[in-house]
C-alpha cells in the first residue's frame, strides 16, 4: 500500500486521504479530478417570475407586509398588523422559520408612532437590513430584511389615521 506525503508537513498519511492528519493541509491527488457542473430548474431573471406583484393599497393603513423572497418558503406573504410581530425558529413565533440558521427567537418587527422597526431578539447569527447587521432600525418600503437564510421585504400600507 502506497502512502502520500504532505507537501507543508511531510507528514505520512495513508493513500486515499484527502487531508494531512498532522496539519490539515489538502493533500494532492493523483488521477482524474473530473468536476461536474449543473443547473437547477429556475426561472431567468429576465423572465419576470421573482417580481413582487401586489398593489401596495391593498395593504391596510397601519400594517405592514412582509414577502418572503428566499429561502424554503419563498413566496409566502405576512401582514404584519400586531403591534409585535415576532419571526424565529419557536413554533409559536408568528412567522415560523423552521431552519437551523434561524434562532426560536430571531427577531421582532414593532409598530412604532413612527411606522415599524425591525429588532434582533438576541439571535446567534444576527438580523440584517439591507445587508448590514442591526440591533434596531427603522424599516421603510422595499427593505430587505434577513433572518438566517431567510429574506424577506417589507412592504408598508399608509399611516393610520
Amino acid at each position: 500500500m502506497a502512502d502520500v506525503f504532505c507537501t507543508n508537513c511531510g507528514h505520512r498519511n495513508p493513500l486515499g486521504a484527502n487531508f494531512c492528519a498532522s496539519c490539515g493541509q489538502t493533500l494532492a491527488q493523483d488521477g482524474d479530478n473530473t468536476t461536474v457542473t449543473f443547473a437547477l430548474d429556475a426561472p431567468a431573471p429576465e423572465s419576470g417570475e421573482n417580481d413582487l406583484a401586489f398593489d401596495l393599497d391593498e395593504i391596510p393603513p397601519g400594517a405592514g407586509l412582509l414577502v418572503i423572497t428566499k429561502g424554503s418558503i419563498a413566496g409566502t406573504r405576512l401582514a404584519v398588523t400586531k403591534d409585535v410581530t415576532t419571526a424565529g425558529r419557536h413554533p409559536e413565533s408568528d412567522l415560523f422559520l423552521d431552519d437551523i440558521t434561524v434562532s426560536r427567537r430571531h427577531a421582532e418587527l414593532a409598530r412604532t408612532a413612527d411606522g415599524f422597526v425591525v429588532r434582533d431578539a438576541g439571535s446567534l447569527n444576527g438580523t440584517y437590513l439591507n445587508r448590514q447587521r442591526v440591533e434596531e432600525a427603522p424599516l421603510h418600503n422595499g427593505d430587505e430584511v434577513q433572518v438566517g437564510k431567510f429574506k424577506l421585504v417589507f412592504f408598508a400600507g399608509p399611516p393610520a389615521p
